[in-house]
């Protein structure tokens, strides 16, 4: 009986080869790509020199944290970094619109035209999409400006206002992830149960009530959670579409802590320093996902953990 039980196990773990196959390869990316670099955070912590390497470069402690959080550039960094994943926070219940949206559409035909439609924008690179920008808002010849030209307004210079850049900045970032980011509230919709839904219009409610009582509570742990993360990364605004739109004009709110981690980093090759920046929007990041997390804890009973 012991050796069945024996050959019943080795039987089970060889059946699972499979599984650790498919794993294998993003564990390994993750290991050598996110886990190993941690290493590298000394860095912020010494006055690392190439020629010295990391373990030989002097000691100076929490040097470059103190110059970066009493920094007026560093302080007007942080500022704007803040305002702006604020403000893209603010633009969180769109994919949801979208998705209830695209989930009360009857036509299979025209349902499916809208997600192809808004699902399009995210596959367009960065660079294109910015260079896009840059045409249709040109001075000269940009549709935007002859389209207000035709109406009496002046030519509007998009990229060199800075009241305008974060605008810009946010709701081109809407236009092109919008579609996307509702995939996982339209599968979530899917799964809402139909009795609900036919119960609810037996007792006369109307299309909103139905989205309103039966919908949303039935999608709100997947909002949640998705809201958790997106508080989390408030502060972690990506550095290459935000470089792009950049200019001397608009550096007042357009300079936020990536752009400024590599250009103290890369161009300036003050890797102390800029290692020290990145800690602290990495620290910054992971203390904001735990108290959203806790706090939606205990209002909502939803938590990643």
């Amino acid at each position: 009986m012991g050796g069945y039980s024996m050959q019943k196990k080795r039987k089970k773990k060889s059946s699972n080869w499979q599984f650790w196959a498919i794993i294998a390869l993003p564990v390994i990316y993750a290991i050598v790509f996110a886990y190993i670099p941690m290493g590298g955070i000394i860095i912020g912590f010494k006055d690392y020199s190439i020629r010295k390497g990391i373990l030989g470069s002097d000691w100076v402690g929490l040097k470059y944290f103190k110059q970066f959080l009493t920094s007026t550039n560093s302080l007007l960094v942080i500022k704007n970094t803040f305002i702006l994943g604020i403000y893209t926070l603010f633009t969180f219940p769109v994919p949801i619109l979208l998705a209830i949206g695209i989930n009360e559409m009857r036509s299979k035909w025209y349902k499916k035209t809208v997600q192809m439609v808004t699902y399009a924008p995210y596959f367009i690179s960065v660079v294109v999409l910015v260079g896009m920008m840059m045409q249709m808002m040109d001075l000269r010849s940009g549709i935007i400006n002859v389209l207000l030209g035709k109406v009496g307004i002046g030519p509007v210079n998009f990229f060199g206002n800075p009241k305008v850049f974060r605008s810009l900045y946010v709701w081109s970032g809407v236009w092109q992830t919008a579609g996307y980011s509702s995939i996982i509230y339209v599968a979530a919709l899917s799964g809402v149960s139909s009795e609900l839904e036919e119960a609810a219009i037996v007792d006369g409610a109307s299309r909103f009530q139905r989205i309103l009582h039966v919908d949303l509570p039935s999608i709100w742990p997947t909002i949640i959670i998705m809201l958790i993360f997106s508080c989390g990364n408030i502060i972690s605004i990506g550095m290459d579409k935000i470089y792009l739109m950049q200019n001397s004009m608009n550096a007042s709110v357009s300079e936020v802590i990536s752009t400024f981690v590599y250009k103290v980093g890369v161009v300036n090759s003050n890797f102390g320093y800029s290692t020290a920046a990145g800690l602290f929007q990495s620290l910054v990041s992971f203390i904001l996902l735990i108290v959203v997390n806790q706090v939606c804890k205990k209002f909502t009973e939803t938590s990643l953990w």
